[in-house]
């Protein structure tokens, strides 16, 4: 049971991670740069299997810097000929992602939840 609400916390860790990154790609999908800079990189997390009962590690990762260039010659940040650099970001994507990442903390805390009260009742069985 121990095991299990161990499992279960790395899995809500792991989840809370997603969940970040996925809200700082939201809050910088419209962050526009000027063509000679770096457009905001992508956040991505990923969960490696670690040896052994070492757990499972967690590292981030970024996409790609180039974005997109957008013809608005009228922002302030447009270059001569009239662009401005905005990231790769895929909205609906981001969003499709936030679910499976909600989702997957609301399981992990469903059996940190359950495997305490078998534990709760397990502690109640010996002292009866």
């Amino acid at each position: 049971m121990v095991d299990a609400i161990g499992i279960a916390g790395n899995g809500m860790t792991l989840h809370r991670k997603w969940l970040d990154a996925i809200a700082d790609n939201l809050a910088n999908a419209n962050t526009v740069t000027a063509t000679t800079d770096s457009a905001f990189q992508e956040r991505y997390v990923l969960a490696q299997e670690g040896a052994g009962n070492a757990g499972a590690s967690v590292t981030a990762a970024f996409g790609s810097a180039a974005g997109t260039l957008i013809y608005e010659p009228a922002h302030p940040l447009a270059d001569a000929d009239g662009y401005v650099r905005y990231p790769d970001i895929d909205m609906a994507e981001q969003m499709g992602h936030l679910i499976m990442a909600q989702r997957g903390y609301q399981a992990n805390a469903a059996v940190v939840d359950r495997a305490k009260t078998a534990y709760e009742a397990a502690l109640q069985i010996g002292r009866g």
